[in-house]
């Protein structure tokens, strides 16, 4: 337990003096995620939290987490530098979806073949147990690059992103402190930590963004313990044995991952790439019904609890009438907001004057330099 209360203080320490170091830093450099008609914000914010988010994780997980006893976990951290960086990239210059989904292969590859991190079963899901080794790594695969980008896509409202990653890893921390894997409950606790930190200065309005960097990182350890925890849960040997893992772990991920395919597959079914930008995610359709940011994120937050206490005290069960129940609630939920009349809110706009904006700059990357110009533009 004192493991577990260090390392999660030394990533809040960490990440909370880190993140006005960098706030500093992109005012001294005028480094600033500009708003344009895709995105919520109506000011340019700092988008560097990501940078302060790992920062905490790494090093309290380094400093509490043994290599020797568990040598999977260098490739654990290979696998998180690779995301940071591919992430950071992508904050400072917009990637393409190609070289994004590249580098999150190169990342999956590592925990799949190095690491160790695969489903080898279903457990139960559609009739099925184990699987062919072919079947088992494209599922692992899919898994992995689905859950990574899941977090990235519901990073879209002030402390969504955050809140849920700190959900998801306080239950997979207290699960595996439980069941006995301590060295992924102080991975888990070690985002925990940062998360907490980084929160204090993401709640609406938003001081600072986590941008990709910190989204990308959220979902990639996400992928890592839930992969884990479906595979010992059920186990006989768990301490703490956990039936259906598959719905029991579709639930601790719910918000983030049913939005990301349901928004996947309609844009498949449009004939759209699955990763074009929209506003269709369960975030836009609350906020076009009224909400606040802080009103979207308790709400989402409080509909993932419901869901993970559903999956635990339903578990008896089984994996395939679980997944059906909880797919019905949502869809219906769902319903509700697609088919309800929208609040009508008048807007007051004013013509901006053509000669402070220039209609021909398009920036090329998330994070410009605010110019005087281009200041003048965002107070019109």
């Amino acid at each position: 337990m004192l493991d577990v209360l260090l390392t999660g203080s030394v990533a809040f320490i960490i990440t909370f003096l880190a993140i006005p170091v960098l706030l500093q830093i992109a005012e001294l450099k005028k480094l600033y995620d500009i708003p344009d008609d895709r995105k919520i914000h109506g000011r340019p914010v700092a988008s560097l939290g990501g940078v302060g988010i790992f920062a905490g994780f790494l090093l309290a997980s380094l400093l509490s987490i043994s290599g020797y006893a568990n040598p999977e976990f260098q490739y654990f951290f290979a696998a998180a530098l690779v995301i940071f960086f591919l992430g950071l990239k992508d904050d400072l210059i917009v990637l393409s979806a190609f070289k994004k989904i590249v580098g999150q292969v190169i990342a999956a590859s590592i925990l799949i073949h190095l690491g160790g991190i695969k489903l080898v079963s279903m457990h139960g899901l559609l009739g099925f147990n184990e699987v062919p080794e072919a079947f088992s790594m494209a599922l692992s695969y899919l898994t992995i690059i689905v859950v990574i980008n899941s977090f990235n896509l519901i990073d879209g409202v002030d402390g969504l992103a955050g809140t849920l990653g700190l959900l998801t890893t306080m239950v997979f921390g207290c699960y595996f402190f439980m069941a006995g894997p301590m060295a992924y409950s102080l991975l888990a606790f070690s985002l925990w930590g940062s998360l907490f930190a980084f929160l204090i200065f993401n709640v609406h309005p938003a001081k600072i963004f986590m941008g990709d960097s910190g989204s990308l990182m959220i979902g990639l350890v996400n992928a890592i313990l839930v992969i884990k925890f479906i595979n010992i849960a059920d186990s006989p040997t768990s301490l703490f044995p956990v039936a259906s893992p598959v719905a029991v772990a579709f639930a601790i991920l719910m918000v983030p991952l049913l939005d990301t395919l349901r928004v996947f597959s309609i844009r498949i079914i449009n004939g759209r790439s699955p990763f074009a930008p929209d506003r269709n995610h369960v975030h836009h359709l609350m906020l076009s019904k009224g909400l606040n940011h802080s009103a979207v994120t308790f709400s989402c937050f409080a509909i993932n609890i419901f869901f993970i206490l559903l999956a635990y005290y339903c578990k008896s069960w089984g994996t395939d009438y679980l997944m059906l129940l909880m797919l019905s609630i949502s869809f219906a939920c769902l319903g509700i907001f697609y088919y309800r009349k929208p609040r009508t809110r008048m807007i007051v706009a004013k013509r901006p004057d053509s000669s402070i904006i220039n209609t021909e700059y398009k920036p090329a990357s998330k994070i410009v330099s605010l110019t005087k110009e281009t200041a003048l533009a965002e107070q019109k």
